[in-house]
């Protein structure tokens, strides 16, 4: 009888924080997605996000971006795209895994100091690091991982349920 109540106020519970939650309808949303990057001399993380409405004939514009390497201050932005403000974009990848999950075209650097000639460029699944001196090209390889980032209500869902169900794991070890 006591696994029937606790099932019964935790469906009550998460009706009610369900139910709280101010759902707007829309067309569009923001997509937010993480990335890592991995290679044998760089590693680094980033986000980015986009709006899934002007996603067209297969890409969108990033609406913003970070991203830092692991042993450097500098954080890149979209701004620093070398084509900016028409790249970087997110495009629809499916190559490896069958399954489609966004990736980016991404080609950045340090575009102010004219005595770094290197450059990286995240195209899909693929990180490269290159020198843009033609007489100085040398191309290390790596490889970039993407996983969407949840939405902020699903977050607060999970929240809400788990909350309730601690809640009565110590009631029940209370009694």
């Amino acid at each position: 009888m006591k696994w029937g109540s606790s099932l019964l106020l935790t469906v009550a519970s998460l009706t009610l924080g369900l139910a709280s939650i101010d759902v707007k309808p829309t067309t569009a949303a923001i997509v937010n997605y993480a990335f890592t990057v991995d290679s044998p001399t760089k590693k680094g993380n980033g986000l980015f996000s986009f709006d899934d409405a002007t996603f067209i004939d297969g890409a969108a514009k990033v609406q913003s971006l970070t991203f830092k390497f692991d042993d450097e201050s500098n954080i890149y932005t979209e701004q620093d795209d070398f084509d900016y403000p028409d790249y970087p974009i997110v495009f629809l990848n499916n190559f490896s895994t069958g399954k489609n999950v966004f990736a980016l075209d991404y080609a950045f650097g340090v575009q102010n100091n004219p005595a770094s000639s290197i450059a990286y460029e995240i195209a899909g699944e693929d990180f490269t690091i290159y020198s843009r001196d033609p007489a100085n090209t040398e191309f290390i390889s790596g490889t970039v991982t993407y996983a969407k980032v949840p939405e902020p209500t699903i977050l607060g869902g999970i929240l809400l349920v788990g909350t309730v169900a601690l809640m009565k794991q110590k009631k029940n070890k209370v009694n």
